[in-house]
């Protein structure tokens, strides 16, 4: 295979897990700019054909790859020169399961790349995910585990909350605030620390060409460590919207959070409850963004672009 640098991804085959979703789109977006050739696995191929804008004629190619065994994984990975892993789910729904996509497509993932020689495996997990005791961070961490035993380099990076123009957290909220009053879950006292999706692929981009960045983890955040409190003083600042809130105690909580489970679409679970109970904060001593060349973007740079779609008063 041959050997790229941060500076010089051009001509790359970059196999792209989970590269149609909110993260996975910009991941690949940022791979284009650097020349790389990137092949998309989804199970909808056209479903991936609005990336085909952000690159040259026949630079952006969608793979089917129907993601239930290691062979359908291993038959997209073929041929590549790296790989990034970008899926993901929030809740497990219509045979969605955390150990499944969390836990196995890793493991399938470092085996195929083993297998093939690729130069570089970057795996995206979550910040927290080592203290947290939900199923969604166990399986994240149970993810990680399966990487680096079966592709010893993998670069592991764990985001904290993503927000961008099209996230699900600030974008839900700021819905919900129009309607009803916010909770203040727990007292509202768990703290996190967003980070801009751009700076997540731009992050992506650079450890695919660090060599140094092989076999290590990095936590990132930005600039600014919040609590709900603050999420909602944001929505109120950026939107125009009077934010009212709630107190709600955990086992509340957890009551309505069964209740909203059951819809379709749950916009909470019980399981979101027990990550919601651990800080998404960077370690003190962890490597993060500066240490990948990145400079964290403060949240007041980039909400105001997007969440103004809200305020109908202006």
């Amino acid at each position: 295979m041959a050997v790229y640098s941060c500076q010089n991804l051009n001509g790359a085959v970059v196999t792209v897990f989970g590269g149609t979703g909110f993260i996975g789109s910009r991941v690949v977006a940022k791979l284009l700019e650097a020349g790389a050739r990137v092949k998309v696995a989804t199970r909808n191929t056209q479903s991936a054909y609005f990336l085909r804008v952000s690159g040259g004629v026949g630079q952006v190619v969608p793979v089917f790859c129907a993601y239930r065994t290691e062979a359908d994984i291993s038959s997209v990975i073929e041929g590549s020169d790296m790989v990034v892993n970008c899926t993901g789910i929030l809740y497990e729904k219509h045979g969605n399961q955390f150990s499944h996509v969390h836990t196995d497509l890793p493991l399938w993932i470092g085996q195929a790349a083993s297998r093939f020689g690729l130069s570089r495996f970057v795996h995206i997990s979550a910040l927290a995910v080592d203290r947290a005791a939900s199923e969604y961070a166990v399986t994240k961490m149970s993810g990680e585990r399966a990487a680096q035993m079966t592709f010893p380099n993998v670069t592991v990076l764990r985001p904290s909350v993503v927000f961008g123009p099209s996230d699900s957290f600030f974008n839900k909220f700021a819905g919900l605030a129009r309607f009803l009053p916010m909770p203040l879950f727990g007292g509202g006292k768990t703290k996190f620390q967003p980070v801009y999706v751009e700076d997540v692929a731009s992050a992506v981009v650079a450890a695919l060409g660090k060599s140094d960045a092989m076999g290590k983890v990095y936590e990132l955040g930005g600039p600014e460590v919040i609590d709900f409190k603050g999420i909602y003083g944001k929505l109120e600042q950026f939107t125009g919207l009077r934010v009212c809130t709630v107190c709600v105690p955990w086992w509340v909580a957890r009551i309505q959070a069964f209740f909203m489970g059951l819809l379709p679409v749950p916009p909470l679970t019980n399981d979101q409850i027990t990550s919601l109970q651990t800080d998404s904060v960077v370690s003190k001593d962890a490597l993060g963004l500066e240490a990948l060349g990145v400079t964290p973007t403060a949240m007041d740079t980039v909400l105001p672009d997007y969440l103004g779609r809200y305020n109908y008063a202006v």
